[in-house]
Order: structure tokens, then C-alpha cells, then sequence
């Protein structure tokens, strides 16, 4: 009897800690996910337009950067991204605390992009170094965790914060936690293997992932949409609890990247995506038209179940195309999708919202969503398609 070859080895003490420093993150920004829209239409006093377009302003000088840090991280490697980002993200949220009108509120947004771009490039380039490829979908389902359990505590972390200590106390913990990342930079290491050669470093975007960016993008108009005025939404409906429809969002997320890790690496990658985004616009639809606390609720979990697949598979799909040497700036490619959609999103689906309800909001939301999934299948199904080679 043969046995079966062993796998390779994922779990290493540099990939833990690169997950829980990506934990600490995400729950400092899940904390503003929740606050910064309560924080703008309370006491700095702007509308839900203004809520939108603060939410989406740190999206400006991310997607400005996200190549720039795909370069460097390339370049002079991932670690100093890392550190370097969460420092900066944690001045952003402490000084948040000290804001008192919009314009300040909008600065500190702007320069929480710079800690997102050299953050978020940093964690997917180590990442994809540290994961065995024929493990590389599961690897991308399990280090995710970080970000969707940081987005589903860290709602209710600082829904207790501010009613402990108010606005101010919510912001100085986001803060804390984006420090104590930074320090857990330091134990994941550096884990770029080598300088990449003088001609991988002249491109700052890594052209055979757009296509495939292209249909991620939409994705993240529609998660950005509902991630910024879902708190908002459940006061409109009555959830006694506000910050349980994040919760719930979030949960629901790291239960699927839990139970199906594995799926990425079996099913091809685009149509696995384009399934995720139709599911993401069925979850939109649902928490549209049944306007009530349950209604939301199951939106936010039909829609998480979207989500917990669109991100291992548009990733996977775009590191196919990518070599060793080209990690960061497909990283930064990808993730420039990231900016533009929790950028865009909340900008467009906020007007939306000001105009006609947030319930229609959504409804835009969805649609873009579907656009997407068709758009994704169109990519796999086309013979000239850079995507063509990852779609089976």
C-alpha cells in the first residue's frame, strides 16, 4: 500500500504571526467600520453623504500608493512594510480621537490609506512567500481570518468602547491594536527570499491581473457599500443591537473560511469568483427589500457567505499569473481593487443612500455585483484572456 506524499508544512511560527498581526489590524479597522459613521453624523455633525465620502477617503491615497508599495515591497522587502503601516495606522486612529470637524476627520482617513497600501501589499506578497503553492488557496482562506473576525469584533469592541468611555475611547483602542501589530511584524520576519532582478522592479502595475482585478473590483463596491452604512441601516430598522449585523457579516465569514479552506485550491478560481459575486448580490437584494432587523441580518450572512470565497479566489487567480519575483506587485495590483471598491462604494452608494434610502443603496449594489460575476465568466470563457491559463 502507497502511501500518500506528505503536505507541505503551513502552519509555521511566521505564518501564525503574520495572521494574528493581521488580526490586531483588522479589528483597529473594524472599529472604525462601525464608529466613523456614528462618529460623522453625531458629533461632528455631517449627513450620510458626508459618512460615505469620509468612509471612502482613505481609499484616495491607497490606490494612489498600492503600486508604489507592490514595488517596494519587492524591493526592499515586506517586513518594513508591515511595521511601517500599522505605525502609521495607529497615529491615524489615535488622533482621530482629538478631531472635532470634517475636514481633520478626512486628513487622518487620507493618511490611514498610506498605513492601508504598505500594510495590505506587505501581507498578501509574505503570504504568498510563506504558503506552499499547491496550498496557496487554503493558505489565503485561513490568513483572511484576521480580517474578517478583526471586522466582526471589532464592531463590537468598539461598540463597548464608546459606551464605556465615548468616541474618544473606541479611537485610542484602534490605535493600540494597530501598534501591537506592529509589533508582531517583527516575529513574522523577513520573508522575501531574495532581491528581485533589475527588470521585475520598473513595473509598478502587473498588467496580466487586471482583467482579473477588473471583476474582484466589483466585488468591493458592493462589500464597501454595505460595510459603511450597515451600522447606520440597523438603527433605521430597529436592530437593538447595531453592531450585531457586522458581527454577523463577519462570523459568518470566518465560519465558511474555516469549513471550506480547501475549496479554493479545488474548483477553478474565476468561476468559484463569479459565483461569489452572484451570492454577494443575492445578499444585497435580500437586506434591500426586507426592510426589518431580521431581514438585515440575513442579508449579512447570505452576503458574507459571497464574500468568504471572492477574495481566495480572485487572489489565487491573480498569483497564477504572477512569478516569485512578482509577488509584491500583483499584491498591489490586486489590492488597488480593495481601494477603489471600499473607496467608490461607499462614495457612490452614499449619494445613492442621501438621494433615496440606503435600502436602494444596496440595491445598486447588487446590481454591480452581478455585473461582475457576468463580467468574470466572460473572462473565463475567452481564448485571449490573460485569465484564460487560472480558469481551470
Amino acid at each position: 500500500m502507497t502511501r500518500r506524499p506528505a503536505r507541505p508544512k503551513l502552519f509555521t511560527r511566521a505564518f501564525v504571526a503574520l495572521g494574528v498581526a493581521e488580526l490586531c489590524y483588522f479589528t483597529a479597522d473594524g472599529i472604525a467600520i462601525f464608529v466613523l459613521p456614528l462618529y460623522v453624523t453625531g458629533p461632528i455633525g455631517g449627513d450620510v453623504a458626508w459618512a460615505g465620502l469620509t468612509f471612502g477617503a482613505f481609499a484616495l491615497t491607497a490606490l494612489v500608493l498600492r503600486p508604489l508599495a507592490g514595488r517596494l515591497a519587492d524591493d526592499i522587502g515586506r517586513r518594513p512594510l508591515l511595521i511601517g503601516g500599522a505605525v502609521i495606522a495607529a497615529v491615524s486612529l489615535g488622533l482621530t480621537a482629538v478631531a472635532d470637524d470634517l475636514i481633520t476627520v478626512i486628513v487622518l482617513r487620507l493618511l490611514a490609506g498610506v498605513a492601508e497600501a504598505a500594510f495590505f501589499v506587505a501581507v498578501f506578497a509574505a503570504l504568498a512567500d510563506l504558503a506552499p503553492e499547491e496550498r496557496l488557496g487554503e493558505a489565503l482562506s485561513y490568513n483572511s481570518l484576521g480580517l474578517y473576525l478583526g471586522i466582526a469584533l471589532g464592531p463590537l469592541s468598539g461598540d463597548a468602547l464608546v459606551a464605556i468611555g465615548g468616541y474618544a475611547a473606541a479611537w485610542v483602542g484602534g490605535a493600540a491594536l494597530a501598534a501591537l501589530a506592529a509589533a508582531l511584524a517583527f516575529l513574522v520576519g523577513e520573508t522575501r527570499e531574495r532581491a528581485a532582478p533589475a527588470e521585475s522592479v520598473r513595473h509598478l502595475i502587473h498588467r496580466p491581473a487586471l482583467p482579473i482585478a477588473l471583476g474582484f473590483l466589483t466585488s468591493l463596491v458592493a462589500m464597501g457599500g454595505f460595510l459603511a452604512f450597515a451600522s447606520l441601516h440597523a438603527v433605521q430598522v430597529g436592530l437593538e443591537t447595531p453592531s450585531l449585523a457586522l458581527f454577523s457579516y463577519g462570523g459568518v465569514v470566518v465560519v465558511c473560511r474555516i469549513v471550506f479552506a480547501r475549496v479554493p485550491d479545488r474548483l477553478p478560481p474565476l468561476a468559484l469568483g463569479a459565483a461569489a459575486l452572484a451570492t454577494i448580490g443575492l445578499g444585497l437584494v435580500i437586506a434591500a427589500s426586507w426592510s426589518s432587523p431580521a431581514g438585515l441580518i440575513a442579508g449579512a450572512a447570505v452576503t458574507a457567505v459571497g464574500v468568504a470565497f471572492s477574495t481566495p479566489a480572485f487572489f489565487a487567480a491573480i498569483f497564477a499569473t504572477a512569478s516569485p519575483a512578482q509577488r509584491g506587485v500583483a499584491s498591489g495590483t490586486a489590492s488597488a481593487a480593495i481601494d477603489l471598491g471600499l473607496g467608490i462604494g461607499p462614495i457612490m452608494l452614499g449619494f445613492v443612500a442621501d438621494a433615496a434610502g440606503i435600502p436602494w443603496a444596496f440595491g445598486v449594489g447588487a446590481a454591480v455585483a452581478v455585473a461582475g460575476a457576468v463580467w468574470t465568466l466572460t473572462l473565463r470563457r475567452s481564448s485571449t484572456s490573460p485569465a484564460r491559463r487560472v480558469a481551470s
